[in-house]
């Protein structure tokens, strides 16, 4: 089961397992028992760009994370 940042206001952050299904559910605090809300965070912005995509000053030869195509049978 995977793993879920809570924020206790007044305790602070806690990590709790739970199934994906109760993840936005409201948790109670392991230190207090006071309800505790699930934090939750974006994914970072690649490149500088904020769709992350080839639009952060990469040439048509790279791909979005600056690799480049060196050919293959499959493409043109």
């Amino acid at each position: 089961m995977p793993v879920y940042d809570y924020e206790c206001a007044d305790c602070g952050a806690f990590e709790a397992v739970r199934r994906i299904a109760q993840r936005d559910e409201p948790m109670a605090c392991p230190r207090c028992g006071t309800t505790a809300e699930r934090v939750r965070t974006g994914a970072p912005a690649l490149l500088g760009g904020a769709s992350g995509g080839a639009s952060g000053g990469v040439s048509d030869s790279e791909g979005g994370y600056g690799m480049r195509h060196r050919g293959c049978s499959c493409c043109p």
